[in-house]
């Protein structure tokens, strides 16, 4: 096989012309073969009509006529390549010549180099052009690409802050996680929920506490311990206020109602299925998230996230909220979601955090008989999500043995100390 061009080639073996333009086959004589793979030998050299005779009639003596009419019909076969020229060089013989600035209209994508000289032989606007197009598609690829994601969301989110809490009495500072565009941050948008007449918790003595805020809602996370690693899982609070309104919770009554709360039927327990066959890992984090509000009945959001790895940083995932109130009032309203997770290091200010990256690949929206004015908010929202989300950003803030704070993805995002525990199958 022999190229002539970058879309031109001469199969010898076959005796024929392939145009991989439109795979058209132009089939020649014995003759017309031989002379041809003759001048491309050596393109640009002019061969005598007795070496041309000696290659096209090989032990044969012929008149001169018949290497010219080979000539003459090669010609008309070679006519629709218009780069390439068969000339008659006076009393000297015959010299194929091919332009190879010929306006290619396909190169074979196998040959490199075939895609260098075509790449070479346009005009400089035309490649100024093409650098600008796969420019182009290398910036829409990263745009859409799962790192940048995860980049563009960790970017939302500062931690150079801190607030003051008074939580039962006693105060401690608040590591602050905020969006970056948000102004209103003084500890006032968190305090004036709690009743401060009402704001007591037998017992307490520290704590470490997370607050957050993305411009609309505020909400914080608070455990007992003088330091972020004595937290041990016990005496938790999550708070999250949805309203400007002060919510007036009495702090002396929330502890009792939310031990009495979490002592109900538990909904998201364990959400790896039982008859899951092989050793399988679930790393499954629980919190108890509660919504007040002035004059309305406390809600209790039930958030559970499971985790099964199947690599180093990446597996499958599992996640269920379940949202109900103080009496029961509303039955329960239930999302659940199973897709996969690629997990991520990233900074939020001093802390490194690990960012979820999770796909959805299947959703369960469990709709509730009846929900009241004040769980009203909870069903629009799970029920947005259900429709629209096909994919949740978890950031894991920071963990110890038996805990972990996260920032969920829920009412556009809010701050939870989870539990920890790791169930094997």
């Amino acid at each position: 096989m022999l190229k002539i061009t970058s879309y031109l080639t001469l199969d010898t073996s076959a005796k024929q012309l392939i145009n991989h333009l439109n795979d058209e086959k132009t089939s020649l004589t014995f003759s017309e073969n031989a002379v041809l793979i003759k001048l491309l030998d050596n393109s640009e050299e002019i061969w005598t009509k007795e070496h041309l005779l000696a290659e096209g009639w090989p032990d044969r003596v012929v008149a001169p006529t018949s290497l010219t009419q080979c000539i003459s019909t090669l010609r008309r076969k070679l006519e629709p390549f218009s780069e390439i020229h068969l000339k008659a060089v006076a009393r000297r013989g015959y010299q194929l010549h091919i332009d190879e600035r010929s306006h290619v209209k396909m190169v074979s994508l196998t040959d490199s180099g075939t895609i260098r000289a075509a790449f070479l032989d346009v005009s400089v606007m035309v490649k100024i052009a093409g650098a600008l197009f796969v420019i182009g598609l290398i910036i829409l690829a990263w745009y859409q690409c799962e790192y940048h994601k995860v980049l563009k969301n960790t970017a939302f989110w500062s931690s150079d802050k801190q607030v003051e809490l008074n939580i039962g009495g006693v105060k401690e500072s608040a590591t602050l996680l905020y969006k970056d565009d948000t102004d209103q941050l003084h500890e006032s948008k968190w305090q004036k929920h709690i009743a401060p007449e009402s704001n007591v918790v037998l017992g307490l003595k520290g704590f470490s506490a997370f607050a957050l805020t993305n411009g609309n809602n505020y909400s914080f996370a608070a455990c007992p311990g003088y330091a972020l690693d004595d937290c041990n899982g016990v005496g938790i609070i999550n708070i999250n206020a949805l309203s400007p309104e002060p919510a007036g919770l009495n702090m002396r009554e929330f502890v009792p109602l939310t031990k009495k709360m979490e002592e109900r039927i538990r909904f998201n327990r364990v959400l790896i299925p039982k008859d899951s066959v092989g050793n399988i890992i679930e790393h499954h984090y629980h919190a108890d998230v509660y919504f007040p509000a002035a004059g309305e009945k406390l809600i209790r959001g039930d958030f559970s996230l499971s985790l099964v790895y199947d690599g180093e940083k990446s597996g499958q995932i599992y996640t269920t909220t379940c949202i109900t109130d103080e009496d029961c009032s509303t039955t329960p309203i239930k999302w659940k979601t199973r897709g996969t997770f690629n997990q991520y290091e990233q900074t939020i200010g001093d802390y490194e955090v690990d960012v979820f990256y999770s796909k959805i690949a299947q959703k369960e929206f469990i709709k509730p008989d009846f929900v009241t004015p004040s769980a009203m908010r909870f069903y629009r929202e799970i029920r947005r999500m259900d429709i629209q989300e096909t994919e949740l950003i978890f950031f894991r803030v920071h963990s110890t043995e038996n805990t972990a704070v996260w920032i969920f993805p829920f009412m556009d995002g809010l701050v939870a100390w989870s539990k920890y525990e790791k169930v094997q199958f």
